[in-house]
């Protein structure tokens, strides 16, 4: 415009295939790295994930980067489960236990979170995440106190290194799955006022 600021471009949304690609660079790496550790080569991450190298870098500079993106992959996979959870009206222990449950399930899209080794994002919006995450375990519980049918003394900080211990299967052992839910069974009937029977 004649005397005036030129218009300012939008910035262009990400294409589709480019967020397809990133979503499985993202969820290969998480099975690849709960099996295989840290360190396996981006190049067999891209060649799981039926992507060129390139794709790769384009979507992650680097290892850094990719863990960094795994680690809010998985606060966001776990806000997601706490929301859902709260709608479908559980509360108490019948709400951790939901939560511990799919803990298990995600198992390995959680490999990047700090209590499983990752480097711990120190920025705003991971903070937030983690208060958040916190917040809604503990409003959970507090609930259980009002009525009655969880003890005082469980904490979020409890049931959150409950949810990372059984979501780390044992490299030798027992089937993890069975092992893993008796014992988020006997956590939760530890946290009951009134303890079920365990099965």
């Amino acid at each position: 415009m004649p005397g005036g600021e030129p218009p300012r471009r939008r910035p262009r949304a990400e294409r589709r295939d480019a967020v397809e690609n990133r979503e499985k660079i993202l969820r290969t790496a998480a099975d690849l790295i709960a099996v295989r550790g840290y360190q396996v080569p981006l190049s067999e991450i891209a060649d799981a994930a039926g992507v060129g190298v390139g794709t790769f870098y384009r979507a992650f500079p680097d290892r850094a980067g990719l863990l960094e993106e795994l680690q809010r992959r998985g606060y966001e996979l776990l806000l997601t489960t706490l929301s859902r959870i709260k709608a479908d009206g559980l509360t108490g222990a019948d709400a951790v236990e939901a939560y511990l449950e799919e803990c298990l399930t995600i198992a390995n899209q959680l490999v990047a979170m700090p209590l499983r080794g990752g480097q711990p994002l120190a920025d705003d919006a991971a903070l937030e995440a983690k208060a958040r995450i916190g917040a809604a375990i503990g409003d959970f519980l507090a609930e259980g106190r009002a009525n009655g049918s969880v003890h005082a003394d469980v904490t979020a900080l409890d049931v959150i290194v409950c949810g990372t211990l059984i979501a780390m299967p044992l490299p030798y052992g027992p089937d993890w799955g069975a092992t893993a839910r008796r014992h988020i069974a006997l956590f939760i009937r530890g946290m009951r006022s009134t303890p079920d029977v365990l099965p």
